[in-house]
C-alpha cells in the first residue's frame, strides 16, 4: 500500500510553526516511504476565509520547499492532477460532502433535527490505535452519556470539520493522519465516521505540541509563533526546516546540524517523541547563522537579493559578478539576513550614507592633519596599478610609515570614507570589489569635506 499523507490547514490568516512542523513531517513521510503529500486547504468557514489568507499559506510551504504532489486540475472541482496544480479546496467539494451525508441518512446512521444533521455516535468507548502516543481508549464524558451524537452539518447548510475532515481523508485514499496531540481528543469521533461509512480509518499519528521554552502553550501571539516572522525576518529556509525538524524528532547521535536529504532518509514516525517540544529561539538563531556560514554563496546570493532590493538599492545596475564578489565579503558577518544591509549596502549605493556612529565622529575625523594623511593615501591607491587586497594593503601600510604613524590612523578614515560605517567587512577585500574608480571618488569626497 503506497502511503498518501495530507495537511490540511484552516486559512485564518497565519500559518503557526506548529502547523508548518505538521506538515513538514508529513511531507518527510511521504518522502521518506515515497509517497504522496496532499494539501488541502479546510475552507468551508466562509466568512472568515479570504485568498489573502490562502496565500499566507502557500507562501510558506513554498518558503520551506515542502512541495505537495497533488490537487485538483486547473477549473476542476474535484480529481487529482500531478504537478502545481493543487491544493484541494474543501469550498469546492460540496456536491462530495452532500452525497455522503445522504448517504448516512438513507442508512440511518444520522437524522435531521431543527434543520441541522447529527451523526449516530456508538455508545461504547472507541479504540484509538495511534502509532506515536501508542493504543488510547476513549470513554465517554458524563455529558455524552445522556447525547453522544454530534452536529455533522449545520441548519445553514454547511458542513462541520469532523465530517468532512472524514469524507476528504476517505475520498482522498489518506493512509496516514498525522496530526498535532491537540487533535487526539476529534479522532474517536473520526473513527466512528469511518465505521459508518464502512471503510477503516486512516492510521493516526499524534505529535507532540511544540511549548514555549517556559512551557506554556505557544499562542499566536507568542515570540516566533508565525512562519511569517521568519519569512520576514530574513532567516534562511533550511535553518528553520532542520530546527523544526528537532521539535519532537531525533536523528542518531544526537546530531542537530543535519542536511535535509539525511532527514528524510532517517525519519519515520516510530522516532517521533512523546514529551511536548520547547521552542527555543536561542538555538535557532544559532542554526541559523551556522547555515549562513555553510551555504554556497550562490545560495547566499539568492536570500540576500530580494532584502537589498526591498530596501531601494537598484541591484540591476550591477553585474552579477560584482555582486557576488561583493556579498562574499559580507557572508561570514550575517546572523540574520537583513544583517546584508548593514554590511552590504555602501557596495550598491552611488554616494556613501554615513551611520550614526561615523556622524559623531565627524569632529576627530575630519581635521587639516586627517586630511594630508588621506590625501598621501589617496595618491599611493591612484598609483597602485594592481589594485588587489593584498597591493592595498601593502600600500596603506606603506604610507603609513612614510608618514611616520600607525596604521590605524589610514584604516579608520578609509572605511567611513568608503563604507560611512567604522564596522564592515574587511577593508583591503572590500577596497578591492569596490574598484580604484569608487574608492579614489569616496576618497576625494571625504577629503572634500576636510579643512585645508
Amino acid at each position: 500500500m503506497s502511503v498518501r499523507v495530507r495537511f490540511a490547514p484552516s486559512p485564518t490568516g497565519y500559518l503557526h510553526i506548529g502547523g508548518a512542523r505538521t506538515a513538514l513531517f508529513n511531507w518527510l513521510y511521504a518522502r521518506h516511504t515515497g509517497g504522496t503529500f496532499v494539501l488541502r486547504i479546510e475552507d468551508t468557514d466562509t466568512a472568515r476565509n479570504s485568498q489573502e489568507a490562502v496565500d499566507v499559506i502557500l507562501d510558506g510551504l513554498r518558503w520551506l520547499g515542502l512541495n505537495w504532489d497533488e490537487g485538483p486540475l486547473s477549473g476542476a472541482a474535484e480529481g487529482p492532477g500531478i504537478g502545481q496544480h493543487g491544493p484541494y479546496f474543501q469550498s469546492k467539494r460540496g456536491a462530495i460532502y452532500q452525497k455522503r451525508v445522504e448517504e448516512l441518512l438513507s442508512k440511518g446512521l444520522a437524522y435531521e433535527r431543527e434543520g441541522a444533521v447529527r451523526f449516530k455516535m456508538q455508545r461504547e468507548p472507541v479504540l484509538i490505535p495511534d502509532l506515536i502516543v501508542g493504543d488510547v481508549k476513549r470513554e465517554l464524558t458524563d455529558r455524552e452519556e445522556l447525547d453522544p451524537d454530534f452536529v455533522i452539518f449545520r441548519s445553514d447548510g454547511q458542513p462541520v470539520f469532523h465530517f468532512v475532515n472524514v469524507v476528504d481523508d476517505l475520498e482522498m485514499g489518506i493512509t496516514h493522519v498525522i496530526r498535532g496531540e491537540d487533535h487526539l481528543s476529534n479522532t474517536a469521533k473520526h473513527i466512528a465516521l469511518f465505521q459508518a461509512f464502512g471503510v477503516p480509518a486512516p492510521k493516526y499519528g499524534h505529535i507532540p505540541l511544540i511549548l514555549n521554552i517556559d512551557g506554556t502553550k505557544m499562542s499566536k501571539r507568542d515570540q516566533g509563533a508565525s512562519l511569517k516572522s521568519y519569512q520576514d525576518g530574513g532567516y534562511a529556509p533550511e535553518a528553520v526546516v532542520n530546527y523544526l525538524c528537532l521539535l519532537g524528532w531525533s536523528p542518531k547521535e544526537n546530531r542537530e546540524i543535519v542536511p535535509l536529504d539525511e532527514i528524510v532518509a532517517m525519519f519515520d514516525l516510530p522516532q517521533i517523541l512523546r514529551h511536548n517540544a520547547r521552542f527555543d529561539m536561542n538555538k535557532l538563531n544559532w542554526m541559523n547563522v551556522e547555515y549562513f556560514k555553510s551555504m554556497t554563496l550562490d545560495r547566499f546570493v539568492t536570500l540576500a537579493l530580494p532584502v537589498l532590493r526591498q530596501a531601494g538599492l537598484a541591484m540591476d545596475n550591477y553585474s552579477p559578478e560584482y555582486i557576488r564578489a561583493a556579498l562574499a565579503t559580507v557572508k561570514e558577518k550575517v546572523k540574520q539576513m537583513p544583517d546584508v544591509l548593514q554590511f552590504a549596502a555602501f557596495y550598491f549605493r552611488d554616494t556613501v550614507v554615513f551611520d550614526d556612529a561615523a556622524k559623531a565622529a565627524e569632529p576627530q575625523d575630519l581635521t587639516a592633519e586627517s586630511r594630508g594623511r588621506v590625501e598621501k593615501l589617496r595618491a599611493a591607491f591612484a598609483s597602485d596599478s594592481v589594485f588587489t587586497a593584498d597591493s592595498l594593503q601593502a600600500a596603506l601600510k606603506a604610507t603609513a610609515t612614510t608618514l611616520g604613524v600607525k596604521a590605524g590612523l589610514l584604516v579608520h578614515p578609509t572605511r567611513i570614507a568608503c563604507t560611512g560605517s567604522g564596522i564592515g567587512p574587511s577593508l583591503y577585500h572590500l577596497l578591492e570589489v569596490l574598484g580604484r574608480e569608487r574608492v579614489l571618488a569616496r576618497l576625494d569626497a571625504m577629503i572634500a569635506r576636510m579643512p585645508v
